[in-house]
């Protein structure tokens, strides 16, 4: 799927929120939330002038957000029983991706990371192309939100 097609508007399906360089869209119920949330992700990122990308630098960096998108909110679905939310923000030089879901797990890269085996690679990746991701956990909330940041191209 390219990053270059324009954002499709669309007044049907989960709850959609917009602040500024803030984002958010329920998942919470919704099927199909992978590509979804990449479409999100996408328009997000086309409102930001991240895309159309004026450069290679800047394609790889928001291929980079939609990869970390959807890495995020696969593995709400493979381990915390789905995503509740996802937000998106963006101050010019960072966007932060964060996935809320009810799960108690923790996650983190597998070690050792086999490359040439199936599965088991998205908080590799996550790792490999975020400035920083992390795990904050509400005292008395069930769930969590997992958290990660992709620089822009400077």
């Amino acid at each position: 799927m390219s990053t270059t097609r324009p954002p499709v508007p669309s007044d049907r399906g989960p709850e959609r929120e917009s602040s500024g360089g803030v984002r958010r869209l329920r998942l919470d119920g919704a099927s199909g939330v992978v590509p979804l949330a990449r479409d999100f992700a996408r328009q997000a990122l086309h409102a930001w002038g991240w895309l159309p990308a004026d450069g290679a630098d800047r394609r790889a960096a928001a291929e980079d957000v939609l990869l970390v998108v959807s890495e995020l909110v696969t593995n709400a679905c493979l381990h915390a029983g789905g995503p509740d939310e996802i937000r998106i923000s963006c101050d010019n030089k960072v966007i932060r991706v964060e996935v809320v879901d009810r799960g108690t797990g923790q996650p983190a890269p597998r070690t050792p990371h086999r490359a040439g085996r199936p599965g088991g690679h998205g908080m590799f990746i996550v790792q490999r192309l975020c400035l920083d991701w992390g795990v904050v956990r509400t005292s008395g909330v069930a769930g969590k939100t997992v958290w990660a940041e992709v620089g822009a191209p400077v």
